[in-house]
Protein backbone atom coordinates (compact mmCIF):
# COMPACT_ATOMS: atom_id res chain seq x y z
CA UNK A 1 0.00 0.00 0.00
CA UNK A 2 1.28 3.44 -0.94
CA UNK A 3 1.96 5.76 1.98
CA UNK A 4 -0.49 8.66 2.02
CA UNK A 5 0.91 12.17 1.77
CA UNK A 6 0.67 14.16 4.98
CA UNK A 7 -0.81 17.52 4.02
CA UNK A 8 -2.07 20.68 5.70
CA UNK A 9 -4.59 22.99 4.09
CA UNK A 10 -3.69 26.66 3.68
CA UNK A 11 -6.32 27.90 6.16
CA UNK A 12 -5.04 25.57 8.89
CA UNK A 13 -1.44 26.52 8.12
CA UNK A 14 -2.25 30.23 8.37
CA UNK A 15 -3.90 29.78 11.77
CA UNK A 16 -1.54 27.26 13.41
CA UNK A 17 1.22 28.64 15.65
CA UNK A 18 4.66 27.39 14.68
CA UNK A 19 7.78 27.20 16.80
CA UNK A 20 9.86 30.31 15.94
CA UNK A 21 13.27 29.80 14.37
CA UNK A 22 15.97 29.59 17.03
CA UNK A 23 19.02 31.76 16.42
CA UNK A 24 22.35 30.75 17.90
CA UNK A 25 23.85 34.05 16.75
CA UNK A 26 21.00 36.54 16.42
CA UNK A 27 20.40 37.64 12.82
CA UNK A 28 23.40 35.64 11.60
CA UNK A 29 23.37 31.92 12.46
CA UNK A 30 19.94 30.32 12.91
CA UNK A 31 19.16 26.68 13.50
CA UNK A 32 19.89 24.65 10.38
CA UNK A 33 22.88 23.76 8.22
CA UNK A 34 25.40 26.37 7.08
CA UNK A 35 28.59 26.58 5.02
CA UNK A 36 31.59 28.74 6.01
CA UNK A 37 33.80 28.70 2.93
CA UNK A 38 37.11 30.34 2.11
CA UNK A 39 40.43 29.71 0.43
CA UNK A 40 42.96 27.49 2.25
CA UNK A 41 44.76 29.25 5.13
CA UNK A 42 42.57 32.36 4.82
CA UNK A 43 41.62 32.26 8.52
CA UNK A 44 38.39 30.24 8.55
CA UNK A 45 39.40 28.10 11.53
CA UNK A 46 40.40 31.14 13.62
CA UNK A 47 36.99 32.65 12.90
CA UNK A 48 35.12 29.41 13.64
CA UNK A 49 36.96 28.89 16.95
CA UNK A 50 36.24 32.46 18.10
CA UNK A 51 32.53 32.12 17.25
CA UNK A 52 32.42 28.87 19.25
CA UNK A 53 33.98 30.62 22.24
CA UNK A 54 31.57 33.55 22.06
CA UNK A 55 28.56 31.24 21.92
CA UNK A 56 29.68 29.15 24.90
CA UNK A 57 30.23 32.36 26.88
CA UNK A 58 27.01 33.97 25.68
CA UNK A 59 28.97 36.98 24.43
CA UNK A 60 28.27 38.89 21.17
CA UNK A 61 29.74 37.99 17.80
CA UNK A 62 30.59 41.52 16.64
CA UNK A 63 27.22 43.26 17.10
CA UNK A 64 25.11 40.10 17.09
CA UNK A 65 23.82 38.64 20.37
CA UNK A 66 24.36 34.93 21.01
CA UNK A 67 22.28 32.22 22.65
CA UNK A 68 24.53 30.75 25.34
CA UNK A 69 24.79 26.98 24.90
CA UNK A 70 27.17 24.06 24.66
CA UNK A 71 29.24 23.71 21.48
CA UNK A 72 30.92 20.79 19.72
CA UNK A 73 33.85 21.62 17.43
CA UNK A 74 35.19 18.81 15.22
CA UNK A 75 38.72 20.01 14.40
CA UNK A 76 39.50 17.20 11.99
CA UNK A 77 42.61 18.77 10.41
CA UNK A 78 44.24 19.67 13.73
CA UNK A 79 45.74 18.12 16.85
CA UNK A 80 44.79 18.89 20.46
CA UNK A 81 48.17 20.60 20.81
CA UNK A 82 47.37 23.00 17.95
CA UNK A 83 43.89 23.70 19.31
CA UNK A 84 45.40 24.43 22.72
CA UNK A 85 47.90 26.81 21.12
CA UNK A 86 45.10 28.70 19.37
CA UNK A 87 43.08 28.94 22.57
CA UNK A 88 46.12 30.40 24.36
CA UNK A 89 46.26 33.12 21.68
CA UNK A 90 42.62 34.22 21.64
CA UNK A 91 41.32 33.82 25.21
CA UNK A 92 42.36 33.92 28.83
CA UNK A 93 39.97 31.17 29.81
CA UNK A 94 37.78 28.67 27.98
CA UNK A 95 34.53 27.24 29.41
CA UNK A 96 34.01 23.50 29.90
CA UNK A 97 30.94 23.70 27.66
CA UNK A 98 33.13 23.92 24.53
CA UNK A 99 34.04 20.41 23.40
CA UNK A 100 36.62 19.35 20.79
CA UNK A 101 37.23 16.19 18.77
CA UNK A 102 40.03 15.61 16.25
CA UNK A 103 38.71 12.35 14.77
CA UNK A 104 35.27 11.19 13.67
CA UNK A 105 33.53 8.75 11.37
CA UNK A 106 32.26 9.78 7.93
CA UNK A 107 28.75 10.78 6.89
CA UNK A 108 26.75 7.60 6.38
CA UNK A 109 29.43 5.54 8.12
CA UNK A 110 28.81 6.44 11.74
CA UNK A 111 29.09 10.25 12.05
CA UNK A 112 25.37 10.75 12.52
CA UNK A 113 25.29 8.21 15.37
CA UNK A 114 28.36 9.80 16.99
CA UNK A 115 26.63 13.20 16.95
CA UNK A 116 23.37 11.69 18.27
CA UNK A 117 25.27 10.08 21.16
CA UNK A 118 27.03 13.36 21.96
CA UNK A 119 23.71 15.23 21.97
CA UNK A 120 22.23 12.62 24.31
CA UNK A 121 25.08 13.31 26.76
CA UNK A 122 25.02 17.07 26.17
CA UNK A 123 21.37 18.06 25.49
CA UNK A 124 22.13 21.79 25.84
CA UNK A 125 24.24 21.75 22.66
CA UNK A 126 23.14 24.43 20.21
CA UNK A 127 26.07 24.66 17.79
CA UNK A 128 28.26 22.08 16.03
CA UNK A 129 31.17 23.08 13.79
CA UNK A 130 32.70 20.52 11.41
CA UNK A 131 36.14 21.60 10.19
CA UNK A 132 36.31 20.53 7.42
CA UNK A 133 33.40 19.10 5.41
CA UNK A 134 35.75 17.08 3.22
CA UNK A 135 37.09 15.23 6.27
CA UNK A 136 33.69 13.67 7.01
CA UNK A 137 32.88 12.65 3.45
CA UNK A 138 33.33 9.04 2.43
CA UNK A 139 35.07 8.05 -0.80
CA UNK A 140 32.51 7.37 -3.54
CA UNK A 141 32.77 5.53 -6.81
CA UNK A 142 33.45 7.47 -9.98
CA UNK A 143 30.14 6.10 -11.27
CA UNK A 144 28.18 8.05 -8.66
CA UNK A 145 26.61 11.33 -9.78
CA UNK A 146 28.63 14.13 -8.04
CA UNK A 147 25.56 16.33 -7.49
CA UNK A 148 23.62 13.45 -5.93
CA UNK A 149 26.58 12.58 -3.66
CA UNK A 150 26.95 16.19 -2.51
CA UNK A 151 23.23 16.61 -1.91
CA UNK A 152 22.91 13.32 -0.02
CA UNK A 153 25.76 14.23 2.36
CA UNK A 154 24.37 17.71 2.97
CA UNK A 155 20.83 16.36 3.47
CA UNK A 156 22.03 13.88 6.13
CA UNK A 157 23.58 16.69 8.20
CA UNK A 158 20.67 19.05 7.62
CA UNK A 159 18.33 16.36 8.91
CA UNK A 160 20.29 16.26 12.17
CA UNK A 161 20.24 20.04 12.52
CA UNK A 162 16.51 20.27 11.86
CA UNK A 163 15.61 17.35 14.12
CA UNK A 164 17.47 18.79 17.11
CA UNK A 165 16.85 22.50 16.30
CA UNK A 166 20.55 23.32 16.40
CA UNK A 167 23.02 24.97 14.03
CA UNK A 168 25.67 22.96 12.20
CA UNK A 169 28.41 24.96 10.46
CA UNK A 170 30.52 23.18 7.83
CA UNK A 171 33.94 24.72 7.17
CA UNK A 172 34.72 24.26 3.49
CA UNK A 173 36.97 25.46 0.68
CA UNK A 174 36.52 27.71 -2.36
CA UNK A 175 37.50 26.96 -5.93
CA UNK A 176 40.61 28.67 -7.25
CA UNK A 177 38.70 30.19 -10.17
CA UNK A 178 36.88 33.46 -9.52
CA UNK A 179 33.18 34.01 -10.22
CA UNK A 180 30.82 36.99 -10.12
CA UNK A 181 28.53 34.95 -7.83
CA UNK A 182 30.47 33.95 -4.69
CA UNK A 183 28.18 30.93 -4.16
CA UNK A 184 29.51 29.46 -7.41
CA UNK A 185 33.01 29.52 -5.90
CA UNK A 186 32.12 26.96 -3.21
CA UNK A 187 34.04 23.77 -3.95
CA UNK A 188 31.87 20.93 -5.26
CA UNK A 189 28.56 20.95 -7.10
CA UNK A 190 25.61 23.25 -6.49
CA UNK A 191 24.20 20.45 -4.33
CA UNK A 192 26.31 21.79 -1.44
CA UNK A 193 25.21 25.43 -1.48
CA UNK A 194 21.67 24.46 -2.55
CA UNK A 195 21.21 21.99 0.30
CA UNK A 196 22.33 24.30 3.09
CA UNK A 197 20.28 27.02 4.77
CA UNK A 198 23.00 29.70 4.72
CA UNK A 199 26.37 30.33 3.11
CA UNK A 200 29.17 32.47 4.53
CA UNK A 201 32.03 33.26 2.14
CA UNK A 202 35.25 34.64 3.68
CA UNK A 203 37.06 36.32 0.81
CA UNK A 204 40.27 38.36 0.45
CA UNK A 205 41.30 40.49 -2.52
CA UNK A 206 44.90 39.34 -2.03
CA UNK A 207 46.25 36.55 0.14
CA UNK A 208 48.79 38.87 1.79
CA UNK A 209 46.10 41.31 2.95
CA UNK A 210 44.74 41.29 6.50
CA UNK A 211 41.29 42.48 5.45
CA UNK A 212 38.47 40.34 4.10
CA UNK A 213 34.77 40.39 3.31
CA UNK A 214 32.36 37.92 4.89
CA UNK A 215 29.49 37.52 2.45
CA UNK A 216 26.38 36.23 4.27
CA UNK A 217 23.31 34.90 2.49
CA UNK A 218 20.61 32.45 3.49
CA UNK A 219 16.95 31.53 3.76
CA UNK A 220 16.39 32.93 7.25
CA UNK A 221 18.91 35.78 7.44
CA UNK A 222 19.30 39.17 5.83
CA UNK A 223 21.87 39.14 3.03
CA UNK A 224 24.81 41.34 3.99
CA UNK A 225 28.54 41.89 3.65
CA UNK A 226 30.67 42.26 6.78
CA UNK A 227 34.04 43.95 6.34
CA UNK A 228 36.62 42.35 8.62
CA UNK A 229 40.25 42.79 9.55
CA UNK A 230 42.50 40.10 11.03
CA UNK A 231 44.37 41.39 14.08
CA UNK A 232 47.76 39.63 14.08
CA UNK A 233 48.28 40.44 17.76
CA UNK A 234 45.02 38.96 19.05
CA UNK A 235 44.40 36.49 16.17
CA UNK A 236 40.82 37.71 15.96
CA UNK A 237 38.69 38.84 13.02
CA UNK A 238 37.49 42.33 13.94
CA UNK A 239 34.62 44.26 12.43
CA UNK A 240 35.93 47.26 10.45
CA UNK A 241 32.63 48.93 9.60
CA UNK A 242 29.45 49.28 11.70
CA UNK A 243 26.64 46.87 10.94
CA UNK A 244 23.65 48.48 9.27
CA UNK A 245 20.84 46.64 11.01
CA UNK A 246 17.35 46.75 9.58
CA UNK A 247 14.82 48.35 11.91
CA UNK A 248 12.22 45.78 12.91
CA UNK A 249 9.05 47.20 14.41
CA UNK A 250 6.17 45.19 15.73
CA UNK A 251 2.88 45.64 13.86
CA UNK A 252 0.55 48.32 15.24
CA UNK A 253 -2.15 45.68 15.81
CA UNK A 254 0.25 43.58 17.89
CA UNK A 255 1.29 46.56 19.99
CA UNK A 256 -2.39 47.28 20.71
CA UNK A 257 -3.02 43.60 21.44
CA UNK A 258 -0.09 43.56 23.89
CA UNK A 259 -1.54 46.52 25.79
CA UNK A 260 -4.99 44.91 25.75
CA UNK A 261 -3.64 41.66 27.20
CA UNK A 262 -1.83 43.50 30.01
CA UNK A 263 -5.26 44.80 31.01
CA UNK A 264 -7.38 41.71 30.29
CA UNK A 265 -4.75 39.11 31.34
CA UNK A 266 -6.79 36.26 29.79
CA UNK A 267 -8.89 36.18 26.64
CA UNK A 268 -10.77 33.14 25.32
CA UNK A 269 -12.95 33.40 22.26
CA UNK A 270 -13.01 33.64 18.48
CA UNK A 271 -11.09 36.04 16.24
CA UNK A 272 -14.34 37.94 15.68
CA UNK A 273 -14.84 38.38 19.42
CA UNK A 274 -11.24 39.51 19.90
CA UNK A 275 -11.64 42.06 17.09
CA UNK A 276 -14.71 43.44 18.87
CA UNK A 277 -12.86 43.70 22.18
CA UNK A 278 -9.90 45.46 20.53
CA UNK A 279 -12.28 47.94 18.87
CA UNK A 280 -13.70 48.82 22.29
CA UNK A 281 -10.22 48.99 23.81
CA UNK A 282 -8.34 50.92 21.12
CA UNK A 283 -11.01 52.42 18.91
CA UNK A 284 -9.72 50.73 15.74
CA UNK A 285 -11.56 48.06 13.76
CA UNK A 286 -9.71 45.02 12.40
CA UNK A 287 -10.93 42.19 10.21
CA UNK A 288 -10.96 38.92 12.23
CA UNK A 289 -9.02 36.99 9.57
CA UNK A 290 -6.34 39.69 9.39
CA UNK A 291 -6.11 39.82 13.19
CA UNK A 292 -5.61 36.05 13.46
CA UNK A 293 -2.92 36.15 10.74
CA UNK A 294 -1.08 38.93 12.59
CA UNK A 295 -1.10 36.88 15.79
CA UNK A 296 0.41 33.88 14.00
CA UNK A 297 3.01 36.01 12.20
CA UNK A 298 4.17 37.80 15.36
CA UNK A 299 4.00 34.85 17.76
CA UNK A 300 7.69 35.25 18.62
CA UNK A 301 7.11 38.90 19.67
CA UNK A 302 4.10 37.94 21.78
CA UNK A 303 6.03 35.18 23.54
CA UNK A 304 8.87 37.58 24.33
CA UNK A 305 6.27 39.88 25.87
CA UNK A 306 4.92 37.02 28.05
CA UNK A 307 1.76 36.43 26.02
CA UNK A 308 1.03 32.76 25.35
CA UNK A 309 -1.37 31.26 22.81
CA UNK A 310 -3.37 28.04 22.81
CA UNK A 311 -5.99 26.75 20.40
CA UNK A 312 -9.28 24.97 21.10
CA UNK A 313 -11.47 23.81 18.22
CA UNK A 314 -14.92 22.23 18.06
CA UNK A 315 -17.43 21.72 15.29
CA UNK A 316 -19.26 24.91 16.26
CA UNK A 317 -16.45 27.30 17.21
CA UNK A 318 -12.77 27.94 16.61
CA UNK A 319 -11.70 29.43 19.91
CA UNK A 320 -8.25 30.32 21.14
CA UNK A 321 -6.86 31.58 24.41
CA UNK A 322 -4.33 34.38 24.93
CA UNK A 323 -2.79 34.69 28.38
CA UNK A 324 -0.52 37.40 29.76
CA UNK A 325 1.88 36.08 32.39
CA UNK A 326 3.65 39.30 33.27
CA UNK A 327 1.47 40.61 36.14
CA UNK A 328 2.87 39.54 39.52
CA UNK A 329 0.12 37.94 41.55
CA UNK A 330 -2.44 38.37 38.75
CA UNK A 331 -4.48 35.30 37.88
CA UNK A 332 -7.48 34.60 35.71
CA UNK A 333 -9.69 34.64 38.80
CA UNK A 334 -8.73 38.13 39.97
CA UNK A 335 -8.12 39.66 36.53
CA UNK A 336 -10.18 42.78 35.73
CA UNK A 337 -13.24 42.11 33.58
CA UNK A 338 -14.23 45.68 32.74
CA UNK A 339 -12.43 47.26 29.84
CA UNK A 340 -11.57 50.98 29.81
CA UNK A 341 -14.13 53.07 27.95
CA UNK A 342 -11.52 55.39 26.48
CA UNK A 343 -9.06 54.34 23.77
CA UNK A 344 -5.60 53.32 24.96
CA UNK A 345 -2.44 54.38 23.17
CA UNK A 346 -0.36 51.48 21.82
CA UNK A 347 2.86 50.73 23.66
CA UNK A 348 6.05 52.14 22.19
CA UNK A 349 7.99 48.97 23.08
CA UNK A 350 9.46 47.07 20.18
Amino acid sequence: MLKKLETMDAETLMTTPMEPIRFIVSGLIPQGLHILAGSPKVGKSWLALWICLQVTKGEPVWGFETRKCEVLYLCLEDSFARIQSRLFEITEEAPPTLHFAIMSDAIGNGLELQIENFLAEHPCTGLIVIDTLQKVRKTVSSNVNPYAADYDDISALKGLADQHRLAIVLVHHLRKSADNDPLNMISGTTGIAGGTDSSFILQKEKRTETTATLICTGRDIESRELFLGFNKDTFLWELLQPIEAAEHKADEVILLLSDFMKSAVVFTGTATELAERLKLFGGTEYLPAVLKKKIMKHMDYLQKNKISYSDQRSFERREFTLRYDGNDGMTAENAPTDLPSLPSQPSAEV
